[in-house]
């Protein structure tokens, strides 16, 4: 007999020996003896109040074994010889696209612009220490995605998008821990990615799949409004019946391709705003209650909260405990802020993106001669006002908080983990009202639920522009582009997820809607 049930452990109880297995077995009115094994299914922590509970989800085994398997299997087989599907991207949605057409059969050939995980390193160091950015090869751009190294973050709330159990399952069958199987805020860790996704090529080439780095798409070519072929940066001529394009939120060459070549596109509502840093100490005390250092038990503290300021929403994205915040421009003469955390959660600092609603169809008025584009360029000009305003390097703009708030110029900033460093700069009236002016009404009314959180020893660092994509790239239902067969927008590139999960739903979707358009 399993049943599932829900336990609730105060933090003082929870380093008793068999805890779980002792509040099973009164929940359930059984003896201990009768209890096989209590299998951890969900963990997450309520610390609303100042008694803190870990809040269990188990599958209690009573008189039976628990299986010693998965229930998920994948089942990858050789596709040397098989037809050949175009994936263009290897990011979450590319590589999770690539690995469903292994196990249906077929061949994926990805195509990416940056380089492997490794490699990439050498660029980062470039951005961090010396302030030059590859266009290529960066935060957003190489093996893995946005998501390689920056962070690893893998909730979700696209439960209705497909298997998100199978996801999780196919990460720890690459190489992550089972932890992100029970977390209820599951995170690899930026540390631990990269081992994860090379594994991830590797079985990709070894069963006859190719991975070709530094392999950058500058034309899709179309006939009769069917795809033919794409064209690389070197002058190559790849012939492709099916395209996947899942080429990130950043990519922005291959948006001003589809719209050169009058490929539909569609304006899309996003985001943009600062990221926010604060002491880690400071986070803990505001959601544990306490003051100095926080429980051994328990891990740094997140938050997320959402306001409503006239009539748009002001939120935090992407909030990284224990981390840094990290330079993610994709060309120079850009500054663009993003968050990290390495698996132990273990810097001083605490970053969340704080972030306005964006609504193409209201707010973008000044915008509307660049068509669909138009919420692009916008994120254009407000990362090139970023680079002058933080000293025209990777210098970022910055601000301590409570100034923001108030109006005026910071005389000094706070320490930071942003490694390029930061300029003291006046982002209230550098931002646009729109913007600026919400964000600072969106601070005062958290920092009346959040005692403690608008204080002068958090910085505002700007700006946080790449949320999601301002740019949707249509699909039918069968997914794939209204105008062009055989090309299928997927992931965050096409507006269809919103983090590492979400698109490698996606991506397997795609892979399996471009199949079976193939076989009708």
């Amino acid at each position: 007999m399993v049943k599932e049930i829900q336990l609730r452990i105060k933090l003082q109880e929870e380093t008793k020996a068999n805890i779980l297995e002792m509040k099973a077995a009164e929940w359930l009115s059984i003896s201990r003896k009768d209890i096989t094994t209590v299998k951890v299914l969900r963990k997450s922590i309520d610390s609303r109040k100042p008694q803190i509970y870990f809040n269990y989800k188990v599958a209690v085994y009573v008189k039976e074994a628990a299986p010693e398997q998965s229930e998920y299997q994948f089942n990858y087989q050789d596709v040397s010889n098989k037809p050949e599907i175009h994936i263009v991207g290897f990011g979450p949605a590319g590589m999770y696209a690539a690995l469903r057409c292994i196990e249906l059969g077929y061949k994926p050939v990805v195509l990416e612009r940056g380089k492997n995980v490794q490699d990439r390193r050498r660029d980062l160091r470039q951005i961090n220490q010396f302030h030059n950015v590859n266009e290529d090869s960066n935060y957003c751009f190489g093996e893995g995605g946005a998501g390689t190294y920056s962070d690893g973050k893998l909730y979700t709330r696209s439960l209705k998008r497909g298997d998100v159990r199978r996801i999780f399952e196919n990460l720890v069958y690459h190489g992550a821990t089972e932890q992100i199987l029970i977390d209820a805020h599951p995170h690899i860790g930026t540390n631990k990615l990269p081992k994860i996704i090379a594994k991830i090529r590797e079985n990709i080439i070894h069963y006859g799949g190719e991975v070709h780095f530094e392999s950058r798409v500058v034309d899709i070519i179309t006939k009769n409004n069917k795809l033919q072929a794409i064209q690389l940066q070197d002058g190559r001529e790849l012939s492709a019946k099916a395209l996947i394009l899942a080429t990130g939120h950043s990519a922005r060459d291959i948006y001003e391709l589809l719209d050169k070549k009058q490929i539909a596109l569609q304006a899309k509502s996003f985001a943009m705003g600062v990221r926010v840093e604060h002491p880690q100490q400071i986070i803990d005390g505001i959601q544990y209650h306490c003051e100095g250092s926080r429980h051994e038990l328990l891990p740094a503290a997140a938050y997320g909260w959402v306001e409503q300021v006239r009539e748009r929403g002001v939120y935090s994205f992407c909030m990284c405990p224990g981390g840094f915040i990290v330079p993610a421009a994709t060309a120079n003469g850009e500054v663009v802020v993003n968050g990290m955390s390495p698996s132990k959660r273990n810097n001083i600092f605490a970053n969340s993106g704080i972030v306005v609603e964006i609504n193409a169809q209201k707010d973008l008025q000044k915008y509307e001669q660049y068509g669909a584009l138009k919420g692009l360029q916008y994120q254009k000009d407000l990362e090139r006002l970023a680079f002058t305003a933080g000293g025209r390097t990777q210098t970022a703009p910055a601000q301590r908080l409570t100034d923001f708030i108030d109006g005026k110029l910071s005389p000094e900033l706070n320490p930071t983990s942003y490694q390029p460093g930061l300029n003291s700069a006046p982002l209230h009236s550098l931002l646009p009202k729109a913007i600026g002016g919400r964000l600072r009404k969106g601070f005062a009314q958290i920092g009346a639920k959040m005692h403690g959180y608008n204080t002068n020893e958090a910085n505002i660092v700007g700006v946080e522009s790449r949320t999601s994509s301002p740019v949707n790239i249509p699909r039918k239902e069968n997914l794939e582009h209204p105008e062009i067969q055989g090309l299928y927008p997927c992931g965050e590139g096409g507006g269809y997820a919103g983090g590492i999960i979400s698109a490698a739903m996606d991506g397997e979707r795609c892979a399996e809607a471009a199949i079976q358009n193939l076989k009708a």
